[in-house]
């Protein structure tokens, strides 16, 4: 998957961001060792001061640890995890039921269009 950024955003955030979604979503699970800072670097094209910023910020919110010496994995919480992906879910429900207001849909006729969605 590449690396697509908004320009209106701030590239860090928009980094945080897709790390988030590749723990909640299990391409790097718990206790997974991550690429390093210039790996992920290279692989996103961006500066590692940037890179370094995210990660910092990951570890931060406890989604990622750093063992010395070691390197940077995923944290082996499952319920931080598990928290993570239920708001990630949550965003998303939210940013739906928003947009479907604004294009004049009920709350009704917007399941409706989720349950035809998830059918196909």
């Amino acid at each position: 998957m590449s690396w697509n950024f908004d320009e209106t955003r701030p590239l860090f955030q928009q980094i945080v961001e897709r790390i988030t979604v590749d723990v909640v979503s299990g391409k790097y699970k718990a206790g997974d060792k991550l690429p390093s800072v210039r790996e992920y670097a290279v692989e996103a094209g961006v500066n590692p001061n940037t890179m370094q910023k995210a990660l910092s910020a990951l570890e931060e919110s406890g989604l990622i640890v750093t063992q010395r010496n070691s390197g940077r994995y995923v944290t082996e919480n499952s319920a931080l995890i598990t928290d993570y992906r239920k708001s990630a879910a949550l965003k998303a429900a939210c940013d739906y039921i928003e947009f479907t207001k604004s294009a004049g849909l009920t709350l009704e006729e917007a399941i409706e269009v989720l349950k035809e969605a998830g059918s196909k």
